[in-house]
């Protein structure tokens, strides 16, 4: 099938049409490189405490070695990583990878339904998760296949004065750790000193073994994880490479990494790609306190920040962000979700750098178009598809659609995913046999190969940069038994983008609001928790009984 490539003859300079696939083989060689060429630089930094290269690689040899050697994990075991942003997690990424591990990425705030599900459907044999959440973990682990528990505490990296009085106050004074007992559990540091007698097991990798279970809701339904291969990750990895490739210093950058490394956006552009050019990943481990987010921001000396929308919407209106000195910051990327224009403009305005947005999907590890770094103002546009990157707009009938024609947009390349995790029939609903991949996104292409997002094709809701999808969110909501009928749809946020909200058919008359939201609170994570809802006597429905969140939508359009 042959399609108009007009983005190529707007490339950055400097930036070929193709990526070498093959200068990798598996992501620890990429590891491996970048532990050799930049030992004694400073990789990875947290509250006040930056680990080199070179400590990085000894860490992460050891939490392999412990994998391999006493816990017998073998090449495609899966391991659970529930963390935030601390020293922790590279470390034991990088562990799992290099004992030929499959990394599943879990997000440290899921309610135990939520985790339940992604334990037993990855049938993860491990996990590693920090103390603030053993407690959820503890609810359901003995329902999983998990039979290896790592825990540890959130300054355990962090030396040993600075590290136990950071646990002590986390623990006894800020009461933010529930009791818990695994009493099969490993302690991290522990984990650490008993694999040094383990050498680095000597793995096979290829680009056809997975590397990560990223869990997704794909286009619809229930949580599914998206097989991305070592070859997908390296391919995007490369990818992005190219193209910011002459807008960075290697071994001179500090990116600042604030969305969580569980989020494929985070993992592939600030982890891999920044580790791959020797910079700094400057870790914030919790984005949501502004005024502690500047504070870090301020002793940083950050090049380069990504985020979404939201992240740099919050930045602007917090208190002495615009003191800050931004003299060596030149890179700023917008993904997850849509940039919106006045943000935009008041980046540029007080920072002096263009917010340049990107698109892309788990399913797509996750970059498909970025714009080019150099534009002066911003477009409105998704950006160009980056190297060896075919991106069309197809019509309904599974036809290519001319430049300025709106229908689906549709991605091939090396980074998509291999298929969802045991769930073929889902593969093939979004995966064609030519390695298209159906993304469930309206957009256009203009006459320069320039991208347009113009609405969103299924009834996914974008919380933050976050999928919230109405299937999930109404079968919880289902479950309490004063429900009769639900609908879960997004409407407009200042804040979010978009928030979730209910509409709800009472089976109890006495059921209110207050009871409702807190029964969505433990079974829902926060940014799945509905904001809104509203009761009524019946849902507008199709004629075979469909409930139609459609004119839902449309009713907070129309309203003023």
């Amino acid at each position: 099938m042959s399609i108009e490539r007009p983005w190529l003859d707007h490339y950055p300079a400097g930036v070929a049409e193709q990526i070498d696939v093959n200068q990798y083989v598996s992501l620890p060689a990429v590891l491996e490189e970048a532990f050799g060429r930049f030992r004694e630089r400073p990789a990875f930094a947290n509250f006040g405490k930056s680990l080199s290269y070179g400590e990085i690689d000894e860490m992460s040899r050891h939490f392999a070695g412990y994998l391999t050697g006493v816990l017998k994990l073998g090449k495609g075991d899966r391991i659970a990583i529930m963390m935030p942003n601390v020293l922790q997690y590279p470390v034991a990424l990088f562990g799992a990878l290099r004992a030929g591990l499959t990394v599943v990425n879990t997000n440290p705030m899921y309610t135990a339904r939520e985790l339940q599900h992604q334990l037993e459907d990855s049938g993860a044999k491990a996990i590693v998760v920090l103390d603030n959440f053993a407690a959820t973990l503890e609810q359901v682990v003995a329902r999983t296949h998990v039979e290896f528990i790592v825990t540890t505490g959130l300054g355990d990296l962090l030396g040993l004065a600075k590290g136990a009085l950071m646990n002590f106050a986390i623990k006894h004074i800020k009461k933010m750790v529930p009791a818990f007992q695994l009493p099969q559990a490993v302690r991290f540091r522990d984990v650490l000193t008993r694999g040094t007698a383990h050498d680095l097991p000597a793995i096979t990798l290829d680009h056809d073994d997975i590397a990560f279970l990223q869990y997704t809701g794909g286009t619809t339904g229930v949580a599914k994880g998206a097989m991305l291969s070592h070859g997908n990750m390296i391919a995007n990895m490369l990818q992005a490479s190219a193209w910011i490739g002459t807008h960075v210093k290697q071994g001179d950058e500090v990116v600042i990494t604030a969305l969580p490394l569980y989020h494929i956006f985070s993992l592939t552009a600030n982890c891999l790609n920044f580790m791959s050019l020797g910079g700094l990943n400057w870790l914030i481990t919790n984005p949501r306190d502004m005024p502690g987010f500047v504070k870090e921001l301020k002793g940083s000396g950050f090049t380069a920040i990504t985020g979404v929308n939201t992240l740099f919407n919050g930045l602007l209106n917090t208190p002495g962000f615009a003191d800050l000195d931004f003299s060596r910051l030149h890179l700023s990327l917008g993904g997850g979700m849509a940039v919106q224009r006045a943000v935009a403009e008041r980046w540029k305005k007080v920072t002096g750098c263009t917010l340049a947005e990107a698109y892309g999907l788990t399913e797509t590890s996750p970059a498909v178009c970025i714009n080019p770094l150099d534009l002066k103002d911003y477009n409105g546009a998704i950006g160009l598809p980056i190297p060896s990157t075919d991106v069309a707009i197809w019509s309904e009938e599974g036809l290519p659609l001319p430049s300025g024609e709106v229908g689906e947009l549709m991605v091939r390349g090396p980074q998509v995913m291999k298929g969802y995790w045991q769930r073929p029939d889902e593969t093939a609903k979004v995966l064609g046999s030519d390695g298209w991949l159906h993304t469930g996104d309206i957009a256009r292409m203009d006459e320069n190969g320039y991208f347009y997002i113009v609405d969103r094709k299924k009834d996914m809701i974008l919380v933050s940069g976050f999928n919230v999808y109405p299937n999930e969110v109404e079968d919880a909501v289902m479950q309490h038994p004063g429900v009769l009928e639900v609908a879960a749809v997004g409407i407009p946020d200042e804040h979010s983008g978009e928030v979730v909200k209910l509409y709800v058919v009472r089976k109890d008359p006495n059921l209110d609001e207050e009871t409702l939201k807190l029964f969505c609170r433990e079974n829902l994570t926060g940014y799945k928790r509905p904001r809104e809802i509203e009761f009524r006597a019946e849902l507008p429905k199709s004629n075979v009984g469909k409930i139609l969140r459609r004119e839902l939508r449309n009713e907070n359009k129309a309203k003023p």
